[in-house]
């Protein structure tokens, strides 16, 4: 409960329309354009993240996010941000949209935690492709030729760079909770469970016919003061 209240108290403060805070407080990034710092349609709470598959940080934080994902059956929406002073993260990036096209999404998404898992020992994009090799010999699959001939997954990837630059991104991972009304960037990693909890509680007492929820709002926002 008392990280619950410890969460709650950055989103309890002010309750405007549309809502930006951080955790922990007064450490977020200012942001150009806040508009598309939002769930998918009909998803009251998501993870949203902007991740370099070459950033220890990214690495670091991966399996974290992705455990709080399951533990609150919650979407996670990545976007790829490959910054441009690491050499080999654009073509992971790459290789991790074929897969997904190609084989299927959880084979992508057990290729990104791979790469995170031995980041280290990949110092150079010869050492990228003798990891993607193994990789694709360990699943039983034929890495092709040329991966990406006509330049469709290198264009998602720059969709998703792109895309960060609109928001004013400055950093990676860069990794929001975000409800339809309200996000929450989150800037230590050790606070995302926190602010789900949060994060949905406020749901919770906005949406309509649910007294107990708004309640232990109330008791949240009286216990802070």
């Amino acid at each position: 409960m008392t990280r619950l209240l410890l969460a709650a108290s950055l989103l309890v403060a002010s309750l405007p329309a549309v809502a930006q805070y951080s955790a922990p407080p007064n450490t977020g990034n200012t942001f150009k354009d806040v508009s598309l710092i939002k769930p998918p349609a009909g998803v009251k709470v998501a993870i949203l993240k902007f991740e370099d598959l070459e950033c220890p940080a990214c690495a670091n934080a991966y399996p974290i996010v992705h455990a709080a994902a399951d533990r609150y059956h919650i979407p996670i929406v990545r976007h790829d941000f490959p910054l441009r002073m690491h050499i080999w993260s654009r073509d992971a990036a790459i290789t991790a949209r074929y897969l997904q096209d190609k084989v299927s999404p959880s084979t992508a998404e057990e290729f990104r935690g791979a790469v995170f898992a031995a980041q280290t020992s990949i110092a150079s994009k010869d050492d990228l492709s003798a990891f993607t090799r193994r990789f694709f010999q360990q699943h039983k699959l034929n890495v092709p030729f040329v991966m990406d001939p006509a330049g469709l997954f290198a264009a998602e990837v720059q969709a998703d760079y792109t895309l960060g630059e609109r928001i004013g991104l400055s950093q990676t991972p860069t990794i929001w909770v975000v409800s339809q009304k309200e996000w929450v960037q989150v800037t230590d990693i050790n606070q995302l469970y926190a602010t789900i909890d949060a994060v949905q509680s406020q749901v919770a007492a906005s949406t309509p016919g649910t007294p107990a929820a708004n309640s232990k709002l109330k008791h949240a926002i009286g216990t802070q003061k």
